[in-house]
């Protein structure tokens, strides 16, 4: 059997993302294999932010809540992180209000990239997600200028000490005003899988009016 052949018969298969589905019930069931698969942070993605003038920067967040129903602030459901808005990120995000993001589950050999606009969590919302952290992670969050120069490691650990010794009594701590929560709005959505002699299977979501519509891409 010549090469050509052998490389078609091996891919006769059609694409096994399916066609017609609800992208929020295949990120469903990925997710859940990522979770028995993934040796930690199956919850961890690539979040991609850009500055008024198109400069971008991406870092890890981790996936804090998502779906159709997704935050009362996204009538259409979507993807929730938290963050430090007094991070780079967070003045990104202010300055223009849309992201994207990645996961890639390298045990699957599986991606999923989603883009969208970005909407703002409640007060409640951030207050009960803060809340819910050990002790020691509030701690630790009240204490950064995240992403802003520090003079030296002390300083920090200074400020986490002075904020447990404060605070330790209550076993919480004030969620500072400026650390919240996004919700990214899913405008595309495409999953990627690996397939043999990298004839990967890609196929992308777009949310229009009436629904989501779908179509396979080239690898």
């Amino acid at each position: 059997m010549s090469d050509a052949n052998a490389l078609g018969k091996a891919q006769l298969a059609d694409s096994v993302i399916p066609a017609g589905a609800d992208p929020y019930a295949l990120f469903d069931e990925w997710f859940a294999l990522a979770q028995d698969s993934e040796p930690n942070d199956a919850n961890a993605m690539a979040l991609a932010t850009a500055t008024p003038e198109g400069r971008p920067s991406v870092r890890m967040v981790l996936l804090k809540g998502h779906g159709p129903q997704e935050a009362a602030e996204s009538e259409q459901g979507g993807f929730t992180f938290f963050t430090n808005t007094g991070s780079r990120k967070g003045g990104e995000i202010r300055a223009n209000m849309h992201a994207s993001l990645l996961f890639h589950w390298k045990s699957l050999r599986r991606q999923i990239r989603i883009e969208g606009p970005l909407i703002e969590v409640t007060p409640q919302r951030a207050d009960a997600y803060f809340h819910s952290r050990a002790f020691a992670s509030q701690v630790g969050s009240a204490a950064s200028d995240q992403s802003r120069e520090l003079p030296q490691r002390r300083d920090y650990l200074d400020r986490v000490k002075a904020l447990w010794t404060q605070h330790e009594a209550a076993g919480e701590v004030p969620r500072p005003a400026h650390w919240t929560g996004f919700t990214v709005r899913p405008e595309r959505i495409e999953f990627w899988i690996d397939r043999e002699n990298r004839l990967h299977d890609r196929r992308a979501f777009t949310r229009t009016d009436a629904g989501w519509t779908d179509t396979l891409l080239y690898p």
